[in-house]
């Protein structure tokens, strides 16, 4: 008996490790779908709100049966501060993550969004929400951590150095990369090098902002399914304005039986309907930061199948950043598990002197 109680309190204290490890192999299939998708033609601001409206009829049969009697009554200053996290998270975010990938390889897409940990525990830092200790060993580790993770993908951004002949077919990836009509060609232009990171900077600014906005979020409306069943409401009607403001041509707007069907379909049911879910209860139980700090694993993820799937050359320098990323993911973890037991036996002391204090006060009183 004893021997099943300790299996079961640590495989509750792994959920929400667990929780972010498929998160990100998922986010990995959501870059490679849509780099796919969009590279055949497919228009991203069309793409998000297809994304979004899919979502949506995947939650919102699961939000009225569950959590029908749990969702606390809507009111006005809620509803607001629901829309602004959709506003920044589902819509800007995505849009300008979809528009990105237009100039970017989902390799560098995914390498990008590593500066997600780091623009997320310095807002929170700043909110007060993220404590930095540096007179204690977890705090060196979260920041040393944090700028391990940042290095690491510039490594993998930057991916110049000697190649890996991985499984034969460098030549060919390497022949591919050196023709004239190549997209690596067109993608190192000068053009091209500032608005893919310039624009996906932006974009992982606004998805900090939402992991950030939604820990207040969940303590006023505790109904996880059906808050993201709103997000998604009005992050599908603001994308659709900004879709008929970009691209006023119907025939954009069409869907075959084809790569673009699928990416949609996986990107709305599969990483907004789970991953978003999975992510609102990991920022409940561990906080913005501890969430964020996985982003690097998607990375990783990617560039292991693009090497696969469509035989990317991979890099000496891409490996070292990717153990770079590891450590600092590592890193960041420990200092945070260390730094919550150290304030539950520091909350656990205060409990016990606010009882001794209750005590004497009864025996005095007495």
């Amino acid at each position: 008996m004893k021997n099943f109680l300790s299996i079961s309190v640590f495989t509750e204290t792994q959920k929400p490790y667990l929780a972010m490890l498929l998160t990100q192999f998922l986010y990995a299939g959501m870059a490679l779908l849509s780099k796919a998708a969009i590279d055949v033609g497919m228009t991203p601001c069309v793409f998000v709100v297809y994304r979004q409206a899919f979502a949506l009829l995947a939650l919102a049969p699961f939000s009225f049966l569950l959590e029908r009697k749990q969702a606390p009554p809507m009111s006005c200053p809620v509803l607001f501060r629901i829309f602004l996290a959709s506003l920044f998270g589902m819509t800007l975010s995505l849009n300008l993550y979809y528009v990105a990938l237009n100039y970017t390889s989902a390799t560098f897409a995914a390498a990008s969004t590593n500066t997600i940990p780091a623009i997320t525990f310095i807002v929170a830092t700043f909110l007060r929400m993220e404590s930095i200790s540096m007179r204690h060993l977890y705090g060196v580790a979260k920041v040393f951590g944090s700028v391990l993770c940042i290095s690491g993908a510039l490594l993998v951004a930057f991916n110049k150095g000697p190649p890996v002949k991985f499984m034969n077919w460098y030549s060919t990836a390497h022949k591919e990369d050196s023709s004239p009509n190549s997209p690596a060609i067109d993608f190192n232009s000068k053009l091209d090098w500032i608005k893919g990171p310039l624009t996906m900077l932006l974009a992982n600014t606004a998805w900090s902002l939402w992991l950030i906005m939604q820990g207040p979020l969940l303590k006023i409306y505790p109904a996880k399914i059906r808050l993201t069943s709103i997000q998604c409401f009005f992050s599908c009607i603001l994308s659709a304005i900004w879709a008929i403001g970009f691209d006023r041509n119907l025939s954009s707007w069409k869907l075959g039986w084809n790569i673009q069907l699928s990416s949609v379909l996986y990107c709305g049911i599969v990483v907004t309907g789970i991953t978003y879910w999975l992510q609102v209860w990991c920022i409940e139980k561990k906080g913005p930061v501890f969430t964020a700090m996985f982003t690097p694993l998607a990375l990783l993820i990617t560039a292991i199948f693009s090497a696969f799937l469509w035989k990317e050359t991979i890099y000496f320098t891409s490996i070292g950043g990717a153990l770079l990323l590891v450590g600092g993911l590592y890193s960041v973890l420990w200092g945070k598990k260390k730094e919550e037991c150290v304030t539950d036996e520091t909350n656990a002391q205060a409990e016990e002197v606010k009882e001794e204090v209750v005590l004497e006060s009864i025996i005095t009183h007495q």
